[in-house]
């Protein structure tokens, strides 16, 4: 019997989303897993996980994030939706019952494209979607290439995005299994694996391990104890957002529509991002990876230091990182996200919760890869599959809207929320983090409150 082209694909993908590969280093080399709190009830938000232990290093708390992620991109194989959303959601529930919404157990987090909202319940969308009151425009949009990113990125149209994420690969990779192999509903599209894990405590780090058992250049270069591929830790508690902030509903940048269908969703973005290491860390002295990750004179980091504070109240401004553009001719990326990815006043939102000036908004879920630049792909020319591994990052964030990320994505190119535009060439040496790093990929998908996670709106 003859396989069809997506029989083929299938049977591909699922060997792909099953077998560790590569990333088996990471059981192999992470050790023993971080102990981490006990579990708690599920929450109404699926993109929420609970549990997340926190450490202190350099007297600054910081979360310790599950070792393994997998993210999987599909486009809807059923016609029938009800049908799909009724199964869909069974799976969804089983995998609730295996394992608490924890590093422990699983996270879960499936994201709905632009594609499939068109494509699939266009009518239901149009009267339903969430609208971003400052943007005025859906809370969803189209991805865009920000100033810095090649013309060769690519605008992904995948209709769905799934999220999974533990410190067990076995939780992972059932999972997987589960949603797209035995479910009968998707045809998956990529395959996005990696791993997160800083060496605290004196230990070195599952990063440069990994990078240095696959054979990464410049792997030998990463600090012992860095917790992504470019040292310094990004997980600490003050400059990600609290539980809450990136729902739709709560900083009053969404009107929800009639019903409040997507009350408790949010907006995620994800894109692959290639990494110079040995640019970045032969080109780049300490001092200046301060400068450059940070903002041009950051006082007080020791050299060798990875943990650098980001209190809400020491948050930079417009105006102070235009005066050290105009002094040094330079931008820091934490210093020029900070001018529109912190609350610029405090905040109180409809259930009482003050959120200060100076907090963090959007809630990273980022990872580092050695996809070149995914572990698979059902369009490998289109995405410029390679062979070997390659030091990268899949990037995920939510925002309260795709707006508001990209925002944020703007001023680390130097575009500010006053709109003012700092002069810089593009990937210079001077614009942050941007000339060692390369996007090949970027989506936005919004995440619905846990009740309407399986195919949004079919009802209707």
């Amino acid at each position: 019997m003859r396989l069809t082209r997506r029989q083929v694909l299938a049977g591909a993908a699922a060997s792909v989303l099953g077998a560790g590969g590569i990333y088996e280093l990471v059981d192999q080399l992470g050790g023993e897993s971080p102990t981490r709190p006990a579990g708690a009830a599920l929450p109404p938000e699926q993109h929420l996980l609970d549990s997340v232990a926190v450490i202190v290093d350099n007297d600054v708390e910081v979360l310790v994030p599950p070792l393994h992620h997998e993210l999987v991109t599909a486009t809807v194989r059923a016609g029938d939706l009800r049908a799909a959303q009724r199964d869909l959601s069974a799976v969804l529930d089983e995998l609730d019952a295996r394992y608490e919404p924890t590093p422990a157990g699983l996270g879960v987090t499936v994201g709905w494209g632009l594609p499939y909202f068109e494509r699939r319940v266009p009518e239901a969308w149009r009267a339903h979607a969430p609208r971003d009151r400052r943007a005025r425009k859906f809370a969803l949009l189209p991805a865009v290439r920000f100033p810095s990113d090649p013309k060769e990125t690519v605008l992904e149209q995948n209709e769905v995005a799934v999220l999974l994420r533990s410190d067990s690969s076995d939780h992972v990779g059932d999972a997987a299994g589960l949603l797209f192999d035995q479910l009968d509903v998707f045809d998956v599209t990529s395959i996005r694996k990696g791993f997160v894990g800083g060496g605290f405590e004196g230990s070195r780090s599952l990063p440069k391990k990994v990078a240095i058992a696959a054979g990464v250049p410049g792997a030998d270069l990463i600090p012992d104890s860095a917790q992504l591929f470019l040292g310094f830790t990004s997980t600490q508690k003050d400059g990600l957002g609290p539980r809450l902030i990136s729902n739709f509903e709560t900083l009053g940048l969404v009107d929800l529509g009639p019903r409040d269908y997507f009350r408790q969703g949010t907006s995620m973005h994800v894109s692959h991002i290639f990494e110079d290491l040995e640019a970045w860390y032969l080109n780049f002295d300490f001092r200046e990876r301060v400068a450059t990750a940070f903002r041009p004179g950051q006082p007080g980091v020791r050299e060798g230091t990875l943990t650098v504070p980001q209190k809400p109240t020491k948050v930079d401004t417009v105006r102070g990182v235009e005066r050290d553009f105009k002094v040094q001719g330079r931008i820091g990326h934490s210093s020029a996200i900070q001018t529109s990815s912190r609350l610029a006043t405090e905040h109180v939102a409809e259930d009482g919760t003050v959120y200060q000036r100076g907090t963090a908004i959007p809630q990273r879920a980022d990872f580092n890869t050695l996809d070149n630049p995914f572990a698979w792909s059902s369009r490998p020319r289109v995405d410029a599959m390679q062979a070997g591994p390659r030091a990268g990052l899949h990037f995920v964030v939510f925002n309260p809207t795709s707006d508001d990320f990209h925002r944020n994505r703007l001023a680390m190119d130097g575009v500010l929320p006053d709109g003012r535009r700092l002069p810089l060439a593009v990937r210079e040496r001077n614009q942050g983090f941007n000339s060692v790093l390369r996007t090949t990929h970027r989506q936005n998908f919004l995440v619905p409150p846990r009740r309407h996670r399986s195919f949004p709106l079919a009802e209707m």
